[in-house]
């Protein structure tokens, strides 16, 4: 009933096994990827017929994760899997980046992978085994897929390249890279580092690009034995050389004159006005080939142009940066803001800060974790002058966010050194190249300008590159024209110090070494003057955080006194809220941490806390409230849950004949601690402070017959000790 083909190699001294021919059988192809005891399937399906009137490849890309893989139940009202999560949004663009450019040219068929996580053993993480499994699944197909491809993680542990580290060697390692690419050379490139050097980064990613080398091999072996036949090759539309040149003929003068152009948006106008006056002189014939043709023409004019010349479309040369300018505190009720602008590239970013109480909960496979740093991008149309719909943050504004985020983690504080969560908001407000790197820019100018307190300013720049046959040239600051026309997206980002991200995506076959180290030096020049630009606004974190943040104080209790601060079903703690206005957060070690944007408000429920907590010590004075009368005295309650007896004989310095006649319940008394007893009783004096001020009194002890015999007196223990007492206002 099944044809069942498998291939299995030792990689990284864990089994990978592809699998094919027992589940999903209806697609194009399916495979069952096993590594360590992580299982993905993968499936590709395209469309035998292209779709028309379309000018790109509609390619889909789905990793899903199904939380069965974890032996897990979904968490929240709704009991099975929903949106995307953003790690899976993520996953689908990393498998996405490297396959696109392998399709063959011209291909328009409606095509999508699916990657379904089945199982995961919490020590391979799926995202390597779902980009293997696409790859597989596509060379199995017979799709025009100009593949196979191979992807590897590399971690960098005690000065030591790891190949695919399980979760608990990524704990220890400095580098979290995803390289991906095929036989020749690297594709993509995904990483988060510890402030590494150009050197050690590069060699990371020749370190994985040779250690996939033999999942390559195994899935060609595999399609050896099973692959579909191939498809046939899309042919060029008859007649696209003629309409080629002839959109040439028409348009080329004009173009090349709109490229001269510095501004974008007159340049933009230009192009658009040359494209309409072209296309419009074709026949109806001719018409649904032009779009590419005027395509094509740009391409060579803007590559060309380059390679000859070594000047941009701006007029600059391959090294310079635009110009740039920062400013930091431009919002004044936000807790930091900045607006960093690179040339037509500007990225207003405002950092928040908030309790534990805004950490954001990610119920993973891992399991659920706490995440107190976020930083969210967002890219709405006007930036490029454009009027569309609004809608939810898609892939690329989740990519790029993420992007940002690992570029800044590797310097943020410790929990324990600075108690905030962290939430980056960066608006893009104009863009023409790189808004994510201005997003870096911008978010750690923000950061700084909130008191963050890194250790030094991060800065990030993309790189741009133009090849044609031998020759090539590597641009520092891509505009989006550039980017657009060009063969790569080479992201850097890091500090004076090394780098913190780095993210690399190729539309032609592959670069080579060469290429990337030239990119990578010359992206640390960029960075550097980028700094120099950034530190001209803030050369540092400031020494505090903003007026409008809340401030938080971190206290430490006994474990045994939660219960007590949190009072039966949380009574005490809402109480202490609501009264103060002060956020509390309670761990089960003990640790507390009060925040309040009014300093009194946060000092109002420390001093409760601490209240509650402290034990009543001989010879202290407090501030209480009676609560009870009795005939032999009152009890008054101090230090927020203790009550202590105040005798009839400690009420006042002359005789009292009736204890209604010096106090009433509800009175705020001072009374000041005379003794203990070993069952934990208290016995407290009044006539020993001054109700007026809570200052001791210089009294004589009454002799012990005064009290002694009578009802509820007791024994005395050391409370007529004569000196200056300690008021406490409780």
């Amino acid at each position: 009933m099944f044809d069942i083909h498998r291939k299995e190699i030792d990689w990284g001294g864990r089994p990978l096994t592809i699998e094919t021919g027992r589940i999903a059988r209806q697609a194009d192809a399916a495979v069952l990827v096993t590594y360590g005891q992580t299982i993905v399937l993968c499936t590709a399906v395209a469309a035998r017929e292209g779709r028309e009137g379309i000018d790109f490849f509609p390619l889909t890309v789905n990793y899903q994760e199904k939380t069965f893989a974890a032996g897990k139940i979904p968490g929240g009202f709704f009991k099975r899997e929903g949106r995307p999560s953003e790690k899976e949004t993520l996953t689908s663009r990393l498998i996405d980046r490297p396959i696109r450019p392998l399709f063959a040219p011209g291909f328009r068929n409606e095509t999508q992978i699916v990657c379904t996580t089945l199982g995961h053993d919490l020590e391979n993480d799926p995202d390597i085994v779902a980009l293997v499994g696409t790859s597989a699944a596509l060379t199995l197909s017979g799709i025009p897929f100009l593949g196979p491809i191979g992807g590897a993680r590399v971690g960098y542990v005690d000065g030591d390249y790891v190949i695919n580290p399980t979760a608990e060697q990524m704990e220890e390692s400095k580098l979290d890279l995803i390289v991906a690419g095929t036989r020749e050379g690297v594709l993509m490139v995904e990483s988060e580092a510890h402030e590494l050097s150009e050197e050690i980064m590069l060699g990371a990613v020749t370190f994985g690009h040779e250690q996939f080398q033999p999942v390559i091999d195994a899935i060609i072996d595999l399609a050896k034995d099973c692959a579909k036949e191939p498809w046939a090759l899309p042919e060029p539309p008859a007649g696209q050389a003629a309409v080629s040149d002839k959109v040439r003929s028409l348009a080329e003068a004009d173009l090349r004159a709109a490229y001269d152009e510095r501004v974008k948006q007159a340049r933009t106008e230009k192009i658009a006005e040359v494209k309409s006056k072209a296309l419009s002189q074709l026949s109806e014939e001719e018409a649904p080939l032009g779009g590419d043709a005027f395509k094509t023409l740009e391409k060579d004019i803007v590559r060309n142009a380059i390679l000859d010349t070594g000047e941009r479309i701006d007029g600059r040369d391959t090294k310079t940066v635009r110009p740039i300018v920062c400013e930091v505190g431009i919002l004044p009720r936000a807790h930091g803001s900045a607006l960093f602008t690179r040339g037509e590239t500007q990225a207003l970013v405002v950092t928040t800060l908030g309790t534990g109480r805004d950490e954001q909960i990610i119920d993973a496979l891992e399991g659920e974790y706490r995440q107190h740093f976020m930083l969210h991008y967002n890219f709405p149309p006007y930036s490029v002058g454009e009027a569309r719909r609004m809608a939810p943050p898609g892939r690329r504004e989740v990519g790029h966010g993420k992007l940002a985020w690992r570029a800044l983690n590797p310097l943020l504080p410790s929990k324990e050194a600075f108690p905030y969560t962290m939430r980056v908001v960066s608006e893009i407000t104009e863009s023409n190249g790189s808004s994510s790197m201005a997003t870096v820019c911008g978010s750690s100018l923000a950061l700084m300008d909130a008191g963050v307190p890194l250790p030094q300013s991060v800065a990030g720049i993309a790189m741009g590159l133009i090849k044609e046959g031998d020759r090539f040239a590597v641009l520092s600051d891509i505009l989006g024209d550039e980017d657009h026309l060009g063969d790569m997206d080479f992201k850097v980002a890091g500090t004076a110090d090394g780098i913190t991200s780095l993210q690399m995506d190729i539309k032609i076959t592959s670069i080579t070494r060469e290429i990337m180290e030239i990119a990578l030096g010359q992206a640390r020049d960029g960075r550097l003057h980028i700094l120099d630009e950034m530190a001209k606004s803030l050369q540092g974190a400031r020494e505090s955080v903003s007026s409008h943040a809340p401030r938080i104080t971190t206290m430490t209790i006994p474990k045994d006194k939660i219960r007590d601060v949190i009072g039966t079903g949380g009574k005490v703690i809402r109480e202490i809220t609501e009264v103060t206005g002060a956020k509390i957060d309670i761990e089960d070690d003990g640790t507390i941490k009060v925040a309040a944007v009014d300093s009194n408000a946060g000092q109002a429920a420390i001093d409760w806390i601490k209240s509650i907590v402290a034990e009543p010590e001989v010879g202290v004075i407090y501030r209480g409230k009676v609560v009870t009368i009795t005939d032999f005295g009152c009890f008054v309650n101090f230090l927020g849950q203790r009550d202590g007896l105040v005798h009839i004989s400690e009420l006042a310095q002359d005789r009292v004949e009736k204890v209604a006649d010096v106090v009433s319940e509800g009175d705020e008394v001072w009374v000041k601690c005379i003794g203990l007893d070993d069952r934990g009783k208290v016995r407290l004096s009044m006539r020993m402070a001054d109700q007026e001020t809570g200052e001791e009194l210089e009294v004589e002890e009454r002799p012990r017959g005064d009290r002694d015999g009578e009802r509820g007196g007791g024994r005395r223990d050391g409370g007529g000790r004569r000196g200056r007492g300690r008021p406490r206002d409780d």
